[in-house]
């Protein structure tokens, strides 16, 4: 294997908020992000010096690295592993060419690593998360942490489900998007009778008035269990209702009817842990 160039040779030093070299950082508006960096074009962008470093731990590969210069001694050891370009400016450039401050000073243009296949993930997991339509990429990467945190095994997400590797969610989830096994599912709901096929009883959190309560279900240790969340406001969709196993209520006081989906997300994760 040919060893990486020196890292002082990969070392470019912007000061042209036009240079064509970082196009992949131009504009990072949510709108601009998703044209330029959908799914399709195999890239996502991992922002902070931690998350950055999970990205790469879990083996993703970079395109190029971004930050200010004063945390290029930060980051020499990752640097200096990796034969990509190393784009490094003043704040007042890098603002110029994002579109905001980098607060956390560093980025990466990744490589999007090769999608799971559903039996694999299933097969070695005991408990899965189901995110059906839930669009908020704030919400998608804190049920990510909440996942990591507290021991679910896999995270499967609907078609219309929001990217989890999208710069919000992986920064919101601290990089636990790459800690954690995650599948887009491609035929919703035909998908869910494959996950009851592998032997996972499916939970639905909805209000409903068979619904039991999420410790009833934690009291039935299922040996496979496969929670499922749902957008907020509109819910869940009837036909997962209607082929989902149990329906999942969390009790509430003081006339509140539900928690945030993330909220609801670490609740239902920490009630039903393995013990």
């Amino acid at each position: 294997m040919t060893s990486p160039a020196p890292l002082p040779e990969r070392v470019v030093r912007l000061t042209d908020p036009a240079d064509p070299r970082v196009a992949d950082y131009t504009s990072l508006t949510d709108v601009s992000l998703r044209r330029k960096l959908e799914p399709e074009r195999g890239l996502y962008l991992a922002e902070s010096s931690k998350v950055l470093r999970r990205a790469l731990d879990a083996g993703h590969r970079p395109r190029s690295f971004f930050m200010a210069e004063k945390w290029l001694d930060g980051l020499t050891d990752v640097l200096e592993r990796f034969d990509v370009p190393v784009y490094v400016g003043s704040d007042e450039v890098l603002e110029r060419i994002t579109g905001f401050h980098l607060h956390r000073g560093a980025m990466a243009a990744m490589h999007r690593p090769e999608p799971l296949p559903l039996e694999a993930v299933l097969a070695s997991a005991r408990r899965v998360a189901i995110l059906e339509d839930i669009v908020d990429h704030t919400n998608v990467g804190a049920i990510f942490r909440s996942a990591a945190a507290l021991d679910v095994d896999a995270v499967l997400v609907t078609p219309r489900c929001a990217d989890p590797l999208y710069r919000r969610a992986v920064r919101v989830s601290m990089g636990t998007v790459f800690q954690v096994p995650w599948v887009r599912l491609e035929h919703w709901t035909a998908d869910l009778q494959r996950v009851k096929d592998a032997g996972f009883l499916t939970a639905a959190l909805a209000l409903s008035t068979d619904a039991v309560t999420v410790d009833a279900l934690a009291a039935e240790r299922p040996e496979k269990l496969a929670l499922i969340l749902g957008t907020e406001g509109q819910g869940l969709g009837a036909a997962t209702l209607h082929h989902a196993d149990r329906h999942v209520v969390i009790p509430m006081s003081h006339g509140v009817d539900s928690l945030n989906v993330a909220a609801a997300s670490a609740v239902a994760f920490w009630e039903t842990r393995p013990r």
